[in-house]
């Protein structure tokens, strides 16, 4: 392992602090796909569902006609690219496409997995996003040093199976935090 992957924070959650500053980020849940001094991060909001976008209606414009199951939440994965789709997903899925994060998480970003999904089939427990969260290189570190980030283990758990409305609560948790006792002022101690 590298110096540079010890630093990564690739398969880790990225909480959102009150302090944010950034009503497209407030309370939200980032999965890290991709991170490094070098090129920046990338990651996928894993908390927030988008308002009108119909699944079966995605499928239809994608022209994807093989549908077994009624309905996916699609998620706002990030305010870069936001109509490109991302499926992040356990890795018992396997395809050319399929990229793994960690030893638990993948990230698909093919057509193929939409169809297997809509088919009742595909990985066992998997998130639809439309877009993705990007960073400059020390971007992302720059905006943790200004208080608007906590780092918490990327439990598979919290990304899949935790209630959408209660990931932020359930990521906060795992670090031993309660909301409540967070402040909306930044500071160093």
């Amino acid at each position: 392992m590298t110096d540079s992957d010890a630093l990564s924070l690739k398969g880790r959650l990225l909480v959102a602090m009150p302090t944010i500053g950034d009503e497209r980020f407030e309370r939200t849940v980032i999965y890290m796909c991709a991170h490094s001094h070098e090129k920046g991060a990338m990651g996928l909001v894993v908390n927030k569902p988008v308002d009108g976008v119909d699944f079966r209606e995605l499928l239809d414009q994608l022209k994807i006609t093989e549908i077994a199951i009624d309905e996916l939440p699609v998620q706002y994965g990030g305010p870069v690219e936001k109509t490109r789709g991302f499926v992040l997903h356990t890795t018992d899925y396997k395809s050319d496409g399929a990229s793994a994060v960690s030893e638990d998480i993948s990230l698909t970003a093919t057509l193929d997995i939409l169809r297997d999904i809509a088919a009742g089939g595909g990985p066992d427990r998997h998130i639809l996003a439309l877009g993705y969260a990007g960073w400059a290189p020390g971007q992302l570190e720059d905006e943790i040093k200004a208080n608007g980030w906590l780092i918490a283990d990327g439990d598979a758990g919290i990304v899949f199976d935790s209630a959408i409305d209660a990931k932020w609560d359930h990521a906060l948790a795992s670090m031993g935090v309660s909301a409540s006792n967070l402040s909306s002022e930044g500071g160093r101690a």
